[in-house]
């Protein structure tokens, strides 16, 4: 089982990967973040198929789609220098709280 938390983990780093070259890519518009949009998201989606033969979608999808958006949100406002706000530090802590409650308390 401890492997497949891995291959979550990996999951979720890839399409968090495959987010930040969306944005780079400019609407398809700049050919090598392009293509790597398409890489990061296939690996991470192949590895989110690897997970679901031990985990629950339930669970699995909401880790991997949960941490990916809170992840990006943080780069976002870190990197890209988005407006940063108590909102959204409040709704990213809640994310997390939710994703830990689902595992935590399943």
């Amino acid at each position: 089982m401890r492997a497949y938390w891995l291959y979550l983990s990996l999951g979720i780093i890839f399409e968090v990967l495959g987010t930040i070259c969306m944005k780079f890519a400019d609407g398809f518009s700049k050919w090598l973040p392009s293509v790597f949009v398409f890489i990061f998201y296939g690996l991470s989606l192949g590895l989110l198929v690897l997970v679901l033969k031990k985990m629950e979608v339930s669970i699995a999808y909401a880790i991997w789609a949960g941490l990916g958006t809170a992840l990006i949100a943080a780069i976002g406002m870190i990197w890209f220098k988005e407006p940063v706000s108590s909102t959204k530090i409040i709704s990213i802590l809640f994310i997390i709280a939710g994703i830990l409650g689902l595992e935590l308390y399943d």
